[in-house]
């Protein structure tokens, strides 16, 4: 069956998946009607879902509030728009016209592609430079009296029941119009008898708090207005009846490509429907579309799974690494960051040091973290002056990077390239490039101001730079910091600015990041924004790896960790070993519990060497070690959760090879409760024919009895115990 299909008799568009199907139509009025979005379909069977418009129900009612694939205003609509357009005359309505539709199939003979990049502005890419293994449809459609053209963008891969949809709008008459809400895509699920919404709230240093909550009657809003995806939420939402559990029922979930402000707007309606729509921007502003403008809203991108949680996220895991990523294959190295140890304390003789003791516990990346550069030694200044501090490195960063070669590890450095401090000579000579209103105070937030990567010259000024620092002293890895939010989002030099900013400041940073990798193919990059605050598919696709979150406290980093593997994997997520008292919560939890929780993600350490112990420095060495004869399981394989986080019971992830062959499984417990019920921890994805060695004990166990039967850890007694089992398939002989 093709991958995209259309029944002219009923005028049905179906889209296939491996294992879904999406259907849609467009109406007697000329707008685009959604018709299913779950188990595959034919397109017969998908045309006995078009039945007559039902009557309102009263002069109230007006269309249905949940079914259109991008509602509009005007008519009679009264659920949330996901467009809403403003022409010169004052008029805001717009009435649907189509004008026709294009269709790309796959090349023939092509096969899955990576790194498709859904947040570089994909409206670009599919004519030209499509990803193989894709196929697109594209309705056109104008308004019936204004020069306003739409095109409804649907893409589907043959290795992914992911659909990318994405809207263009373009402005083809004489004068401006505005464009208060400029949503991606609007998402509409079948009727259930109730409905339940997850997604993740939080703050700084308590990122990603997973939330399932029963979907209220009326409109629930989720969003950023503060210029990133946020610490508080994160652009993606899950739906389900309220009967899925990890490993069963159906669930319904959207992510968007995006990495500033946004909102995403989830509808339940008294008739018993639900939906979601969203995209970037936020209330109060209206981005401008001049005469012969074009604007190319984010991918929001769907996904229906009847395999529970588990399946969803994993679904999510394979599409990132396939599409998303920009190098999806690498391994990525175990890191050392010298913040935790020197805070804004940095000198080459100190980076030296603690550059010898992370190459003996077998680091393979040093990264130099805040305080290298110009009169940086706090965070009240230096920021915008980006050369280095030459009573610190009186031979420039040169003789340091060379001794991180030397030790047989790669170099990093942090930056914060979006950022300024009034106290700099970047400010003091350009005062006007930082966000401001005129005749406002500039919050200071932080000590710093944001600068306006909206504006041409600013966004050319960082990328020179950035690729001059790069290439001049050979780094090979930026940790790109962002470390607070807007305020005062003007643009004092346009009319238009402050409705203009926020689109543009985005657009110009994945610029910035896009031509620096161009000129450094070899350059690795980690998004940060004072820890998990912009982490997003847009970001994802220009980035290898994320910053979880400040908080590296174990305990608290358990939950943080669940929450952000529901949609992202865990080859994106970093996650250090620190010192103890930790530095945020004054916890203590032994250091083999610290590792384990790190070796979930991508492995890093960030305590203070200098005074870690010879049995401290010994025991690390074989825990950096053990995870490198696993971390293509964790990085490349696939997630289970035999249980998630609970108070006194242990909790647990498994990662397993794709074939079946090896499985990790991680297990931690904070503190048994006497006379707690021991249930077995119950695995999956693995070859239910096969035996399997524990690689540590020796101990050989059958796949029927771990995964129907359970597993019982081997924990340690006491507080804080936690244990790694790595599972071998035996051959037979």
């Amino acid at each position: 069956m093709p991958v995209i299909s259309f029944a002219p008799d009923t005028g049905v568009w179906l889209l296939s998946t491996p294992r879904t199907s999406y259907a849609l139509r467009i109406d007697a009025s000329g707008a685009p009607c959604h018709l299913a979005w779950g188990p595959r379909l034919t397109l017969e069977e998908a045309g006995e879902l078009v039945l007559p418009p039902a009557p309102a129900a009263s002069s109230f009612e007006g269309r249905p509030a949940v079914g259109e694939e991008l509602p509009v205003d005007g008519g009679a609509r009264f659920g949330p728009p996901s467009l809403q357009v403003r022409f010169a005359d004052g008029t805001r309505a717009v009435e649907w016209l189509p004008t026709g539709h294009r269709v790309l199939e796959p090349d023939p003979g092509t096969g899955t592609g990576t790194g498709t990049a859904p947040g570089r502005g994909p409206g670009t890419e599919t004519v030209s430079g499509r990803a193989p293994g894709a196929a697109e449809l594209a309705l056109e459609f104008r308004d019936r009296h204004y020069p306003l053209e739409i095109t409804l963008h649907y893409r589907v891969h043959d290795d992914s029941d992911v659909i990318e949809r994405w809207t263009v709008l373009r402005n083809t008459g004489e004068d401006p119009v505005a464009l208060p809400r400029a949503d991606s895509a609007a998402w509409t699920l079948p009727a259930r008898e109730d409905y339940r919404l997850s997604h993740v709230t939080g703050q700084w240093s308590a990122e990603t708090q997973l939330r399932r909550e029963r979907l209220p009657f009326g409109e629930t809003v989720l969003t950023s207005r503060r210029g990133i995806s946020s610490h508080h939420a994160n652009p993606w939402v899950m739906v389900d009846a309220g009967d899925a559990t990890e490993e069963r029922g159906q669930v319904w979930s959207a992510a968007l490509a995006w990495s500033g402000s946004w909102r995403i707007t989830a509808q339940r309606t008294p008739d018993g429907r639900a939906g979601f729509t969203g995209g970037a921007g936020q209330d109060g502003t209206a981005l401008p579309l001049g005469p012969g403008e074009e604007f190319t809203t984010p991918v929001h991108a769907g996904l229906y799974t009847d395999g529970g949680f588990g399946a969803t996220s994993r679904a999510w895991h394979a599409y990132t690494l396939a599409h998303v990523l920009p190098h999806p294959d690498e391994i990525r190295p175990v890191l050392y960051n010298s913040w935790e140890a020197t805070g804004f304390d940095v000198d080459e003789a100190g980076q030296r040091a603690l550059a010898a003791r992370a190459a003996a516990l077998g680091v393979e990346l040093y990264v130099m973290d805040d305080g290298w550069f110009g009169a940086r030694r706090s965070e009240k200044a230096g920021l915008g002056d980006w050369t280095p501090s030459t009573d610190r490195f009186p031979a420039g960063l040169t003789p340091l990077v060379q001794e991180v070669h030397r030790l047989g590890m790669r170099f990093g450095l942090w930056v914060e390239p979006e950022m300024v401090n009034p106290d700099s000579d970047l400010y003091r000579a350009h005062p006007e490039w930082v966000l401001h209103f005129p005749h406002r105070d500039r919050t200071e937030l932080r000590g710093q101001l944001v600068l306006n990567f909206a504006r041409r010259d600013v966004a050319d000024w960082a990328y020179g730079w950035l690729t001059e620092l790069v290439g001049a002293h050979g780094v090979d890895f930026l940790k790109w910091d962002m470390n607070r939010a807007f305020s005062e989002a003007g643009w004092p030099d346009r009319a238009d600015g402050a409705d203009r900013v926020g689109t543009a400041y985005v657009r110009n940073l994945y610029g910035v990041l896009d031509r620096l990798r161009a000129d450094h193919p070899e350059l690795r990059i980690e998004s940060c924004s004072g820890g998990g605050g912009r982490v997003d598919l847009g970001i994802l696709s220009r980035t290898d790896q994320a910053w979880t979150s400040d908080n590296t406290d174990a305990a608290d980093r358990i939950l943080i960790q669940h929450g952000y593997g529901q949609l992202y994997p865990a080859r994106t997520m970093a996650a250090w070993v620190t010192d103890v008292p930790n530095q945020l919560t004054g916890r203590s939890v032994p250091l083999r519990f610290r590792f384990h929780v790190a070796m979930a993600g991508v492995l890093g350490v960030g305590g203070d060497l200098t005074r870690w112990s010879d049995g401290e420095l010994a025991e690390g060495a074989e825990l950096v070690a053990w995870y490198k004869r696993v971390r293509h399981l964790v990085q490349h394989g696939t997630l289970h959760r035999p249980r998630g986080p609970v108070d006194d019971g242990p909790a647990a992830v498994q990662y397993t090879a794709r074939d079946g062959g090896e499985a990790l499984l991680l297990v931690w417990r904070r503190a048994p409760r006497h006379g707690a019920p021991r249930v077995p921890l119950r695995l999956a994805g693995l070859d239910p024919a096969a035996r399997y060695r524990d690689a540590r004990t020796g101990a050989v166990h059958s796949a029927a009895v771990l995964t129907g039967y359970g597993y019982e850890p081997d924990l340690p007694p006491g507080d804080w115990s936690s244990t790694a089992v790595h599972l071998i398939r035996v051959r037979d002989e």
